[in-house]
């Protein structure tokens, strides 16, 4: 039972097969339609997501214009980091690429485990030391590296092209999806 999630928390706390599978049997699972939200501007992230199968994208719009900020694919989490903590609404919207399966655990879930399983709370704290460390590596790679630079940095991780749509590729990277053509047109030429 839900085996990809197990292997995903044992990534970060290690836990008896018993506790694992008491972990694992409190998320819930839901099918999600391609273009369909699991979060909306406006609403509270409630939920600590792992995604099964599929592709969850998380943007914001400026200005009508979608900013793609993080893709969630199979087997890893999907989260609105600050809504979650906070508890304030979010900006942001948390959307499936792709037909999905996800397994959640709603916050409260999550309170009532760090009391009956104590190492849920180092499991969280390396799950969120992971989050900012890929936050920071992010930022700093839209604040020092070049465009071409950053679309060659995602050629290497083939998820994200097989899977995601230029159009959010090109805003994820910081370009319009006329840029993102020139680029790799530029790359092809010299490739």
């Amino acid at each position: 039972m839900h085996q990809d999630l197990k292997q995903f928390i044992s990534r970060y706390v290690h836990l008896s097969e018993e506790e694992l599978d008491d972990v694992a049997g409190r998320f819930k699972s839901r099918s999600l339609r391609k273009n369909s939200y699991l979060l909306r501007q406006g609403e509270t992230c409630k939920d600590l997501v792992f995604v099964q199968k599929g592709c969850l994208r998380l943007y914001y719009l400026q200005e009508d214009i979608e900013i793609s900020v993080w893709f969630a694919f199979q087997h890893s989490s999907a989260i609105e980091i600050y809504s979650f903590i906070s508890e304030n609404p979010s900006n942001y919207f948390l959307q499936a690429i792709e037909d999905s399966e996800v397994l959640y655990l709603p916050k409260k879930e999550l309170g009532k485990l760090y009391k009956t399983q104590p190492k849920m709370q180092e499991m969280m704290r390396n799950f969120w030391e992971d989050v900012i460390l890929n936050l920071l590596e992010r930022f700093t790679a839209l604040q020092t590296d070049s465009a071409e630079k950053r679309y060659r940095d995602l050629l290497k991780k083939p998820a994200y092209l097989d899977a995601i749509p230029q159009k959010y590729l090109a805003s994820f990277i910081g370009v319009t999806p006329t840029s993102l053509s020139r680029i790799r047109k530029n790359i092809a030429k010299a490739g």
